[in-house]
């Protein structure tokens, strides 16, 4: 491809940029206008006044707790995900067990299985145990369910580390714990990351199954409680939002911080050695 070529290829990656862009914009624009702002101007012209209290009016309002709901109910899910789909991984690809190949097929299972079709048996099954309106509900039904996705993106790339890392750790006289915490586990940073991003958009936007299990307002995660909001502004769009600028937000800083290694890792995946 010619000077030319890449010409009109990195102009049309622009173009397509910005047309990804804009309705982030709109929206940032959006929630510092107030409602004769809002209806009677341009949708994309600055506001006359940029309206701050907007977010203030709602954080102190209680969206603060949906937010800091959502953080650790989504974190704590990563990481139960990603530890226990690693120590699968690991078990399947780098260890000599007769039924290996069963387990890897229950979970591969579990990716047909449509997400929201166990909700009844899942409700019922929580309140036999106490677990309704408890948020450790959502955190093993975030695990459970994001586990087989999880552990098939990091097959190819446990495929692809060689076995003599591990003869030689076990001639040095380590353990097979240790020799997955210290040295096979730090390899996966780049895979790591993918799945940590596929998991926070799944876990930071999911809505039935919070909406199902959760009824305490203490508890309920931004995507629920936002509904509070819609209702109680509901002739104060700029409030709108701002609710949902904040609920956007973290999602597009993890991707600019991890959208290099989420690219490396499924490259990496995706090739054998």
């Amino acid at each position: 491809m010619g000077r030319i070529g890449y010409f009109f290829l990195y102009l049309a990656l622009i173009v397509v940029g910005l047309f990804q862009i804009l309705p982030l914009v709109w929206l940032f624009l959006f929630s510092l206008k107030d409602n004769n702002e809002i209806f009677a101007g341009s949708p994309f012209a600055l506001p006359s006044e940029f309206r701050w209290e907007n977010y203030e009016k709602v954080w102190n309002g209680g969206i603060g707790t949906y937010f800091f709901n959502s953080v650790w109910i989504t974190v704590l899910a990563i990481i139960l995900t990603v530890l226990f789909a690693s120590m699968a991984a690991f078990a399947i690809t780098r260890l000599k067990w007769k039924l290996s190949g069963l387990v890897l097929g229950l979970f591969m299972v579990g990716l047909m299985i449509p997400i929201h079709s166990a909700l009844i048996p899942l409700y019922s099954m929580f309140l036999s145990v106490n677990l309704i309106d408890n948020p450790i509900s959502i955190v093993i039904t975030y695990t459970a369910y994001n586990l087989p996705i999880t552990l098939m993106i990091l097959l190819g790339f446990y495929y692809t580390l060689p076995h003599e890392i591990e003869e030689a750790a076990v001639i040095d006289g380590c353990s097979i714990h240790r020799m997955f915490f210290q040295i096979i586990l730090p390899m996966t940073t780049p895979i790591l990351a993918t799945t940590i991003v596929i998991n926070m958009i799944y876990n930071w936007n999911e809505f039935v199954f919070v909406n199902t299990f959760i009824s305490s307002e203490g508890y309920k995660t931004l995507t629920v409680g936002i509904q509070n909001f819609i209702g109680q502004y509901m002739t104060d769009w700029g409030a709108i939002g701002a609710t949902l600028v904040i609920s956007v937000l973290p999602i597009i800083i993890a991707f600019i911080f991890f959208s290099n290694k989420v690219v490396e890792g499924i490259s990496s995946s995706a090739v054998k050695g």
